[in-house]
């Protein structure tokens, strides 16, 4: 979330989508029912299904699933025809005035520089003309045919009201409804906040379905602001923590990027990952990568790292590819990995094509599955009739359990959406052989590296070097681990003018603090203030809200620097004025920047010195063309989902799917067509069971004892359907069986002059717990995901429906 969940309340416009709050966040939602009762919110809700948010909403549009990106850039289209954007703001915090380069181009549905060969993009030609000085140029008068306005107005002009309805099912009367509500913010003193979830992120395209809405956002002048910002809402705290801390394949903690082979010295590294500023006087922040790298090189290392051999640089992993959950997968089936250790995480009902993940599975050599509860992921082996029909005899794959602690069981934070971090107390020791996450990895760790030292073995120096000098080194205590990601001082630190900061072993009081010289450690640094010298600061609970704004700021700890808003220079205008008197953040008083928030731009910087609020992009503005940042496009584009309703598609016939769509060559062979599959189907979460664990609690068993999937009426009429009947859900996979809800919560919608129907699937269910057996729902996905993020295809893919 560029904003938080208190600040929800704020807002004058709603906009959910992509997501349904009041069923699968019921908690964070009282703060929409708060905009919608004390702030008269218009709240709008744009999805597949007339859900619990729609209830409640003051407005309702259907959406085809898989078409968001058509809607949304409908939404462009229409502000920037109708002149509803705020220029003041767009001109001076967005890099709308740039001009692109001449390389530049999109014609039949690519942008240019693509090679069929490789089904990737060159994007050197997406990059701003640059002037004598090497800056970018610039037109603030808008009259450039190249400046990035112009472009997105070229692009954009396609998606009329008309594409809208014909690709999205959306009547025209409904879209225009949703866009007259979204103009209505692009005036200073009234905002829009856009809610979304995994109907956004479970898509071939949902980095540019986000990206989209963010360019929305920028356009109405709503980043930065109270009640504002583009915002994610993370369904459990593990979603969020996972990427602060850098469990993604390329990633390392903090956002930074782990190391390709082709790097191959911390130098080349270093100039990768420390971006060049196209204009002049940026804080262009991440220029101190070298700070947060080298504290984290200092944080796994200890003195092991030093300056002589880079640091530990060699000692790190080096990617060649991405290993994401589709590539683990693909490896596993070519028989490429030998071993899983899975912590946490339901694999069988998570990846991608269950039927292709019990593949996968069935030849490894050896599994270690770290859980509290019974997974499907530790029983695929087993034969559970048709729900998983396998035989057992024909797996050879050794797999171990190794009971772990619920979060109940054991003290730490909970990173939330709002980038919170709240710590919590143990409420209870866990149960029989069960341990705690960090003693099962404690206790692997060091057996791990005694056997490194009796036997040897192939590069022992990443294990024998790693720092692991705790109290406990079998048992790492959570307060330990996480004042190491705070980071302290392995030297006595001193300001530019010779004070003395921190004396050394003291708690860093925040990442400004990290140095590049060895003396500072810290394993993540955008956690850096969260334990201080003053002790514990996400286990405030002061939540005094003077301003009532909801910046509590006395209540937990933010991520970065108790930073509640992002971005929150973008609140005040060019000369430092608040653009809403009435919902102020901060403002400049002619020496320093003052306010609620934390300011996220350096305290004495003048707003006068014209340097961009947006201090994470080198030029310091919001991006309406994302230069070579996306392997898909500088500018969001529809391609259809790999499974469509449809036989092209009509922005662009000859290019109906994305040309750089994550796919392998194998698992083209399973994807299907409309003329066998005609529905499209989605998946989502129900209030009475939180993905595949509430599922072993009785009550919740009992709240929803069976699994169902929802039909439209019209569907049901014409199969011979009732509520109740036992239905055949199948995908070109396989097949699930279920019970029928019919309901007219799921209209039927006209796609480019075809009706289609959408089914409804949550994705609870499964052949462990105390529920009733059912089917994994991702028996029915594809294995085919985001180009970027390459995060599978969950919400739009084709079935069939029949009685079971």
């Amino acid at each position: 979330m560029t904003n938080h969940w208190n600040d929800i309340k704020n807002a004058n416009v709603v906009l959910i989508m992509g997501g349904n709050p009041a069923e699968a966040h019921p908690v964070g939602f009282k703060w929409v029912i708060d905009a919608k009762i004390h702030n008269q919110a218009q709240v709008i809700v744009v999805d597949p299904r007339f859900n619990r948010s729609a209830a409640v909403a003051d407005f309702y549009a259907p959406v085809r699933a898989g078409s968001d990106v058509v809607f949304l850039m409908g939404v462009i289209n229409y502000l920037l025809q109708h002149d509803h954007i705020q220029h003041e703001y767009v001109r001076a915090f967005t890099n709308a005035a740039l001009i692109v380069d001449e390389g530049y181009s999109f014609s039949d549905g690519l942008f240019s520089g693509y090679d069929a060969a490789t089904r990737q993009y060159d994007r050197q030609s997406w990059h701003y003309a640059l002037d004598e000085a090497g800056h970018a140029q610039r037109d603030d008068s808008f009259s450039h045919p190249r400046c990035v306005l112009n472009l997105l107005k070229a692009h954009a002009s396609r998606y009329t009201p008309e594409m809208v309805a014909r690709l999205c099912g959306t009547p025209q009367e409904s879209f225009l409804t949703v866009c007259q509500q979204l103009a209505a913010t692009s005036v200073p003193d009234r905002t829009t906040t856009i809610l979304y979830a995994l109907g956004w992120t479970h898509h071939t395209n949902g980095s540019q379905i986000i990206r989209t809405a963010a360019m929305i956002q920028l356009l109405l002048g709503n980043i930065g602001m109270p009640g504002g910002g583009i915002n994610a809402l993370r369904g459990h705290s593990n979603v969020q923590g996972f990427t602060d801390l850098g469990l993604l394949s390329q990633s390392l903690p903090g956002y930074l990027p782990l190391p390709s082979e082709k790097m191959t010295t911390l130098a080349s590294y270093l100039q990768k990952a420390t971006p060049a500023a196209p204009l002049p006087g940026q804080v262009n922040y991440w220029q101190n990568s070298d700070k947060f790298f080298v504290s984290l090189m200092k944080s796994f290392y200890g003195d092991n790292a030093t300056a002589e051999n880079q640091w530990g640089y060699d000692w790190l992993p080096k990617w060649d590819k991405s290993y994401d959950c589709m590539a683990q997968a693909e490896m596993m089936e070519q028989g490429e990995l030998n071993g899983c250790l899975i912590q946490g995480f339901n694999l069988l009902a998570a990846f991608p094509d269950k039927n292709k993940a019990v593949r996968a599975l069935s030849r490894l050599k050896y599994m270690v599955v770290i859980d509290p509860l019974s997974t499907e992921t530790a029983s695929f082996w087993q034969h559970h009739d048709e729900f998983n029909d396998v035989d057992p005899a024909k797996i050879q794959t050794e797999v171990f359990r190794l009971p772990s602690s619920c979060f109940a069981e054991e003290a730490g934070s909970v990173a939330n959406s709002s980038r919170w971090l709240q710590w919590h107390w143990a409420a209870a020791e866990p149960p029989a052989e069960a341990l705690h996450d960090g003693k099962i990895l404690g206790n692997l760790f060091l057996r791990l590296r005694d056997l490194y030292r009796q036997e040897g073995g192939t590069a022992p120096e990443p294990l024998m070097a790693m720092r692991w000098d705790y109290q406990d080194p079998a048992n790492p205590s959570p307060e330990e681990v996480a004042q190491e990601s705070n980071g302290r001082a392995l030297a006595d630190i001193y300001d530019d003018s010779g004070t003395l900061l921190l004396k050394k072993g003291q708690q860093l009081n925040g990442f400004s603090e990290l140095r590049n010289d060895g003396t500072t450690a810290s394993a993540c640094w955008i956690y850096a203030g969260s334990w201080t010298p003053q002790g514990n600061q996400m286990a405030r609970r002061d939540n005094a809200d003077p301003a009532g704004l909801g910046a509590v700021s006395g209540w937990a700890w933010a991520w970065p620097a108790n930073r509640r808003i992002l971005y929150n220079r973008a609140s005040a205008d060019s000369q430092g004025k608040a653009w809403d008197p009435q919902r102020r953040l901060i403002e400049w008083d002619g020496a320093r920047w003052q306010g609620i928030d934390v300011p996220d731009y350096p305290l004495t910087l003048a707003p006068q010195q014209q340097a961009g609020p947006f201090i994470m992009q080198p030029d310091g503005l919001g991006h309406l063309f994302a230069l070579d940042k996306l392997a898909d496009g500088p500018f969001p584009e529809h391609y259809e989902p790999m499974e469509s309703p449809l036989s092209d598609n009509p922005l662009h016939p000859q290019q109906r799917h994305s040309p750089v769509v994550r796919l392998f060559r194998n698992d083209a062979a399973s994807l299907g067509e409309a003329a066998d599959y005609p529905c499209v189907a989605t998946t989502y979460s129900i209030t009475e069971l939180f993905r595949h664990w509430t599922k072993h609690a009785l009550l919740n068993a009992i709240a929803q004892p069976e699994q169902f999937v929802e039909i439209g009426a019209e569907l049901a009429e014409e199969q011979g359907i009732r509520a109740g009947d036992r239905v055949k859900v199948s995908s070109r996979r396989g097949y699930i069986k279920a019970k029928a809800v019919v309901t007219r919560r799921l209209p039927r919608l006209m796609i480019d002059g075809k009706p289609v129907d959408t089914v409804g699937i949550p994705c609870h269910w499964g052949f462990e717990g105390t529920a009733r057996k059912g089917f994994l729902a991702n028996t029915l996905t594809p294995s085919v995901g985001d180009a970027n993020s390459q995060t599978p295809e969950y919400k739009g893919f084709l079935v069939k429906v029949e009685k079971a």
